[in-house]
């Protein structure tokens, strides 16, 4: 609870309880990949690049939450152990289009079923209805927040 009135009170705080719920939520994702040596950032890369191969460094850096440095340092270890690969040109610019090998996407379908197993286990407490209105809110949040609504 607040103190004196001032401040947010936490345990009421709905951002709060988010990002208490994206931490466990990652807390679990990083326990199941741990055994597979991947981390949540190296999973996240590769199920980026599954879903849209060639996708550039800048583009895999926000789709995975991370600066462009990291998603380069990332990439680098990733096409070193043979996860990835990228041309050694740039088909055009300065873009350097990465994409899974097939151990990469050996690895990725081990590690997208411990995550799943993680999804499956936040979401069992819930009927698909439940499930269903907790994707509309959070999605109707998200949309809230990057289209800069101020609710008034």
């Amino acid at each position: 609870m607040s103190q004196n009135g001032a401040g947010i009170d936490l345990d009421k705080s709905l951002g709060y309880l988010l990002k208490e719920a994206s931490s466990a939520l990652r807390v679990a994702m990083e326990e199941v990949l741990r055994p597979l040596g991947m981390s949540m950032t190296q999973y996240s890369c590769l199920e980026l690049l599954a879903q849209r191969p060639g996708l550039s460094n800048s583009e895999l850096a926000r789709g995975a939450f991370v600066t462009r440095q990291s998603m380069n340092v990332l990439l680098q270890a990733l096409e070193r152990d043979g996860y990835v690969t990228r041309p050694a040109q740039a088909p055009v610019g300065k873009v350097l289009p990465a994409r899974l090998t097939p151990r990469g996407r050996r690895s990725l379908e081990k590690a997208t079923v411990a995550v799943r197993s993680v999804e499956v286990r936040m979401l069992s407490g819930m009927t698909e209805t439940e499930q269903a209105d907790a994707f509309r809110l959070l999605q109707g949040m998200i949309h809230s927040l990057r289209d800069g609504n101020d609710g008034g």
